[in-house]
């Protein structure tokens, strides 16, 4: 397979949003010296060791070129996950990685992971390429829930995504600007029926060509 952009390149800005839909409003966006009590690289650049190519029926080709994670289109999904051997934290974490869609006109780089003892997925370009948000609160998808924004994204563009669970909330980051602030005090998470083989995390894309690095959890100071 040809490479079509270099993974190894430094994330580029944020690109421009649709004005089209008005964004929930999100608390404010916390600054990037957060103090962790334990990071951990989840992707060294060279293999997939720790990753198990997704099982839906349909899925496409998964290799590592020049430092990234190269997902090809699937019908519908490509994924890439973790065994469930493997020993996530459940809350109190938060996960950042890099994601570039190539081609498609769907979500790329949607991640799937833990929020206590169920699951959620923090969509990224879905329902034709611009929704972001949570499927699902209270049974709600990402599309019609609260969490729901619109946004542009370019091909070819790296953008730096982390999502962050406390006891209190996920949270959600594009690049620098947060855009998921959902309170689950009382709500239901889960997961759309489609996204349970991503279990226990995963990352997935939808009829798109896309590529991932830079895959790092990190537990908040305040974990267990």
């Amino acid at each position: 397979m040809t490479s079509l952009v270099g993974c190894q390149h430094e994330s580029a800005k944020v690109s421009a949003q649709e004005p089209s839909d008005p964004s929930p409003e999100v608390a404010a966006v916390e600054p990037v010296t957060d103090q962790f009590k334990k990071t951990e690289s989840l992707f060294d650049g060279e293999t997939l060791d720790r990753w198990e190519l997704t099982e839906f029926g349909g899925e496409g080709d998964v290799s590592v070129e020049d430092g990234c994670i190269v997902m090809n289109a699937g019908d519908p999904i490509t994924a890439i996950n973790l065994p469930e051997s493997f020993a996530l934290p459940t809350t109190n974490y938060e996960i950042q990685y890099e994601a570039l869609k190539v081609e498609g006109t769907d979500f790329f780089g949607t991640i799937t992971f833990p929020v206590g003892d169920s699951f959620c997925s923090m969509v990224i370009g879905g329902w034709a390429g611009t929704v972001v948000g949570l499927s699902s609160i209270d049974g709600v998808d990402a599309s019609e829930n609260e969490t729901r924004s619109v946004r542009k994204f370019e091909r070819n563009h790296w953008y730096r995504l982390r999502v962050r669970v406390t006891p209190d909330a996920i949270q959600g980051w594009i690049d620098d600007e947060q855009v998921i602030h959902q309170s689950i005090i009382g709500k239901k998470v889960a997961l759309r029926p489609e996204m349970i083989p991503c279990r226990p995390l995963g990352i997935a894309n939808f009829y798109t060509i896309a590529k991932i690095k830079n895959i790092e959890l990190r537990w908040l100071a305040d974990s267990p």
